[in-house]
């Protein structure tokens, strides 16, 4: 009598094992995706913060070397983010040339995606006590609107 050869390949039992074990990989990574995804939104509202802030900052900076036209009453800090933007023109220069402070305005990645990269950011005025920031005359600071907290417990609105 001759024995039956087995043909080479998988049994089916094989490869439903195979297809669970790589189900069960996969939804424990699943957490592990997210979690890399709201870092990198965390590390994008770090950086895009920092770009406005030292724009304002520059702006500030230009303003006491007098290269931007003083006015009465005028704190030295944007009137809006706009204008860090279109640009101021040079008071100092002989062409009177504009100084541009952004290339573009950078949102904030926790805001709704339809609103403009303005409108992302919660303003506050130099006028305005650092407890209660509120929006006036000029920008001196920028931050989140997001009620959402940080990975590290913080509100990103406190950043």
């Amino acid at each position: 009598m001759r024995m039956p050869t087995r043909r080479p390949g998988f049994t089916l039992i094989e490869m439903v094992v195979v297809l669970m074990i790589v189900g069960i990989l996969a939804s424990a990574a699943m957490p592990l995706l997210a979690l890399n995804k709201r870092r990198a939104q965390e590390a994008e509202l770090r950086q895009n913060l920092r770009t406005v802030r030292a724009a304002i900052d520059a702006y500030h900076q230009a303003w006491e070397e007098g290269r931007i036209e003083r006015k009465p009453n005028d704190s030295g800090y944007p009137p809006s983010l706009h204008h860090l933007v279109q640009g101021v023109p040079d008071v100092s220069s002989p062409r009177k040339r504009r100084i541009y402070f952004l290339r573009s305005l950078p949102r904030d990645p926790f805001a709704d995606p339809t609103l403009a990269p303005v409108d992302t950011w919660a303003l506050r005025s130099y006028a305005s006590p650092p407890d209660a920031p509120a929006p006036g005359a000029d920008v001196f600071d920028v931050r989140s609107r997001s009620e959402a907290m940080g990975l590290d417990g913080t509100p990103l609105k406190g950043w």
